[in-house]
């Protein structure tokens, strides 16, 4: 089978009988799940994260704190919202943003851009101002979260904050996430 062959398949939405499972898969939900799960991640790093690290100053007080980094996540994808012409998002402030905001707001984000996403993929392939397709850019959300995860867990400790060596085993249990 060739690969338009397969995308075509995909998009049609087809089953494809898994003999090991003996249930349907459906790569459009696997990509959404993945997505899904990847969002349950960077909230857990969020809900996992020591008190004192959450404001505490960048290493020489360069670079944004780890409220501001998480607050980043959201208002990106929020102007990737606006940008594809998804459902927006308000954005949030990354000086002031608390936990609780800022795990309400990547909710609020994911939710719309699983909509976009799930859209496209059922559809065209497309998402307006993306190159290449709808999978890249799929591809390009969690590349995002998860640099930006390392950034936050990096800037805990260095701040004196780690996260427990459980947060960090945590963070890669995608299958109980």
């Amino acid at each position: 089978m060739i690969l338009s062959d397969i995308t075509r398949k995909s998009r049609e939405s087809v089953e494809v009988h898994v003999a090991a499972k003996g249930k349907p898969f459906v790569l459009i939900d696997a990509l959404l799940e993945m997505y899904a799960a990847s969002n349950r991640i960077t909230r857990y790093l969020i809900e996992n994260l020591p008190e004192d690290a959450w404001r505490a100053q960048p290493p020489e007080g360069k670079g944004r704190t780890v409220a501001a980094v998480a607050a980043h996540i959201h208002n990106v994808r929020g102007m990737w919202l606006k940008a594809a012409g998804g459902e927006p998002v308000e954005k949030i402030e990354p000086r002031t943003a608390t936990r609780a905001e800022v795990l309400e707001a990547l909710d609020r984000s994911h939710a719309s851009l699983s909509r976009l996403l799930a859209a496209a993929l059922a559809g065209d392939g497309r998402i307006k101002g993306f190159k290449p397709d709808a999978a890249g850019f799929l591809g390009y959300l969690v590349s995002h979260d998860a640099h930006h995860r390392g950034q936050m867990a990096m800037l805990a400790r260095q701040s004196g904050n780690p996260l427990t060596q459980k947060a960090m085993f945590g963070m890669w249990e995608w299958g109980q996430r």
